[in-house]
C-alpha cells in the first residue's frame, strides 16, 4: 500500500473537482477543450525544468512511495501532479469567475504585483547561488512582470485571489509531499540548493513555484478559451 502514496495524494487532489466540473451550476467540464492544451504546454515546460533538476540532484523521489513506472528519470506520479494539480486550481479558479458578486476581474492588483515582483528581485539577489530559489524566482519574476506590465488581463485579481485560497490545501497536498506525516519524504531536496527555510516540511520556495505553475496554466488556458467562445459564437 505504501508504494501507492503519491498515486493517492494525486487522486483525492483531483477527485472532487473532477467530480464537481459536471455540476450544472459550474459546467467546468464544458471548458476542457481549453484546459487540456493549456496544461500540455505549461506540463512539457516544467517536466524540461523537473526532469534537469532531477538529474541534477536538486531534488528526488523515495522509491519507497511510487509505484516504480519511470519516464524520463521521473516517476509517472510526478507527470500526473502536473495534471491534477493544475486541474484542481484551474476549477477554483472557474468557481471564483462564476461567483461575480466578488469583483475580482475588477479589483486592483498594480500594488499587489510590483510587491510580488520585488519581493521575487530580493530572493533571486540572496540565493542567486543556489539553483532551486535561482531558477524559481527568475521564472516567478518574469511571468508576474509579464502578466502585471505587459499582458495586463482583467482576471490577474481572479488568479491572486484563488492562489491565496488555494495555499491551504496547497500546505496539505505538498506537507505530505514532502514528509509530514509519513516516514520520509516522497520527494526530497538537496539542502545545498535550496534556501532552507521551511513551512513545516515544505521548502519556502514551492510557494512560489506553485503560483508560476498555475499563473501560466491561467494564462495559457484565458487563451484557448477565448478561442473557444469565438468558436461558440460566445464572444
Amino acid at each position: 500500500m505504501k508504494q501507492y502514496t503519491y498515486l493517492l495524494v494525486n487522486f483525492f487532489s483531483v477527485i472532487v473537482p473532477f467530480i464537481a466540473s459536471f455540476h450544472p451550476r459550474l459546467m467546468f467540464w464544458k471548458n476542457v477543450r481549453a484546459f487540456l492544451p493549456a496544461n500540455i504546454i505549461t506540463t512539457v515546460l516544467f517536466l524540461v525544468w523537473d526532469v534537469w533538476f532531477t538529474e541534477k540532484g536538486v531534488w528526488g523521489f523515495n522509491p519507497d512511495y511510487v509505484v516504480g513506472i519511470f519516464i524520463w528519470g521521473l516517476p509517472i506520479e510526478e507527470i500526473l501532479f502536473f495534471l491534477c494539480i493544475p486541474y484542481a486550481c484551474l476549477f477554483s479558479y472557474h468557481c471564483f469567475g462564476v461567483w461575480k458578486e466578488l469583483g475580482l476581474r475588477t479589483y486592483p492588483t498594480k500594488v499587489i504585483s510590483i510587491v510580488l515582483v520585488l519581493f521575487g528581485v530580493v530572493m533571486l539577489f540572496l540565493f542567486y547561488n543556489k539553483m532551486y530559489p535561482m531558477m524559481n524566482f527568475l521564472v516567478f519574476i518574469l511571468l508576474t512582470s509579464y502578466l502585471a506590465f505587459i499582458k495586463k488581463p482583467s482576471w490577474l485579481g481572479q488568479f491572486y485571489f484563488t492562489y491565496l485560497i488555494m495555499i491551504i490545501p496547497f500546505l496539505i497536498v505538498n506537507g505530505v509531499l514532502t514528509g509530514t506525516g509519513l516516514d520520509a519524504p516522497i520527494v526530497w531536496y538537496n539542502p545545498e540548493e535550496i534556501m532552507g527555510i521551511r513551512i513545516r516540511t515544505i521548502p519556502f520556495e514551492d510557494v512560489f513555484y506553485g503560483m508560476s505553475l498555475i499563473g501560466l496554466n491561467i494564462l495559457l488556458y484565458e487563451g484557448f478559451l477565448t478561442k473557444l467562445k469565438y468558436s461558440r459564437g460566445v464572444i
